[in-house]
């Protein structure tokens, strides 16, 4: 499996580099334009969900124990923690929102039978993957609330109401705007927040958290180091990123407002990269600094976290089940619901079983890019009906 991401994040750096040579002054935009505040809002929220809030604090001690974990040596926590969720990932994502917005429309490869389910089944894995993360992390955040033994009746309650509201809210288009806006702006005031709480305490000075981000030059000094899978756990966020990459590029193309190629780049790889560094920053100071977020603190971090699942539940229930034609228009509201919220909730008790992993989703991602670049080479009679601009070749 190790040689499986490998490879396909080799071919997608090359198809980053490929896309620039020959379309990087090329006007895009999508079907359903908007402006660049709200794209790289609908971009952010749809393309993290709650690992972002509640992984960074339970990894950091195991990034620092060199002991056990020797292969983080080369650069601190905060680098490897930023390496993970920051910068170059998010240049797979640049790569399929590109191909969405520019060539599936003349290629119409997703339009094959066999690629269209396989994509759904994508999309639906992954969108329940999501719901699952939430209920794997419940425990550590909120402990009080976690049961001595028995089922976590509570978890699993607070999981299917997120579930049933993404399900309502994915039935109107409107809401994925508000959805998206609000919850950048209620991660940023998190940001704000807790970044104001943690330099007020006793033993903690503003100084140090200016002195904590430059931490992260250590991830673009060892860029190189994040390409190929570090370790079983790399592996497991490269797939992670690869399950969502497909669904993301469809979703995120649609709302491409007027901007050139290489500005597209720019804004899907600085912008949310910036916010990650900002976050991440202010989580390492909580952790070095040893500060207690039991209480307050971690259930606003989980309030957030639940915004987070309920912004991309909405983006990706809405993809497929436009893909599937499995809509509101055609089932109406209350067969949609039902259909949908089953679907979900069954599927998040399968991963939660373990009877799906993500990693079995992000190779079929890379199996689909692979037939995608072979498909575009192999059919000439495709390509010679792109305009000469956007020729691959």
């Amino acid at each position: 499996m190790l040689t499986l991401v490998g490879a396909g994040m080799i071919l997608f750096m090359a198809l980053v580099l490929l896309i620039l040579w020959r379309w990087g002054a090329m006007p895009l935009q999508g079907k359903i334009p908007v402006s660049t505040l709200v794209f790289v809002a609908i971009l952010f929220t749809s393309g993290l969900d709650v690992g972002l809030i509640m992984f960074p604090l339970t990894e950091f001690p195991v990034y620092e124990n060199l002991k056990e974990n020797s292969e983080y040596a080369f650069a601190n926590p905060l680098a490897i923690e930023f390496g993970f969720w920051g910068f170059m990932v998010w240049a797979i994502y640049f790569v399929t929102c590109f191909y969405f917005c520019a060539l599936e429309p003349k290629l119409r490869f997703f339009e094959i039978t066999w690629v269209k389910w396989v994509n759904n089944i994508v999309i639906i894995g992954t969108c329940a993957f999501t719901a699952h993360l939430l209920f794997a992390n419940l425990s550590w955040y909120l402990p009080a609330l976690a049961p001595d033994s028995g089922f976590p009746w509570l978890f699993a309650g607070l999981v299917t109401l997120t579930i049933c509201a993404a399900v309502y809210s994915s039935t109107e288009l409107r809401f994925v705007k508000v959805l998206s806006v609000s919850s950048g702006a209620l991660f940023f005031a998190l940001i704000a927040g807790l970044g104001s709480y943690v330099v007020a305490q006793p033993n903690v000075e503003a100084a140090d958290y200016l002195q904590t981000l430059p931490l992260l030059s250590d991830y673009f000094t060892h860029l190189q180091r994040f390409v190929l899978p570090i370790n079983d756990y790399h592996a497991f966020y490269l797939f992670w990123w690869f399950a969502w990459s497909i669904m993301i590029g469809q979703f995120t193309a649609r709302f491409v407002g007027n901007m050139k190629t290489v500005t597209l780049l720019v804004n899907m790889l600085v912008w949310p990269s910036l916010s990650l560094g900002l976050w991440f920053s202010v989580l390492y100071l909580f952790h070095t600094k040893g500060i207690d977020t039991s209480g307050w603190i971690n259930r606003i971090m989980v309030g957030v976290g639940v915004v987070f699942v309920l912004n991309s539940l909405d983006s990706l229930i809405r993809l497929y089940s436009d893909n599937l034609n499995l809509t509101v228009s055609r089932l109406g509201k209350t067969r949609y619901f039902t259909l949908h919220a089953f679907l979900m909730v069954g599927l998040t008790v399968l991963f939660s079983l373990e009877f799906i992993r993500i990693q079995w989703v992000g190779a079929l991602v890379i199996g689909i890019g692979v037939c995608c670049v072979i498909y575009a080479l192999a059919f000439k009679d495709k390509r010679s009906k792109l305009p000469a601009a956007n020729k691959l070749f």
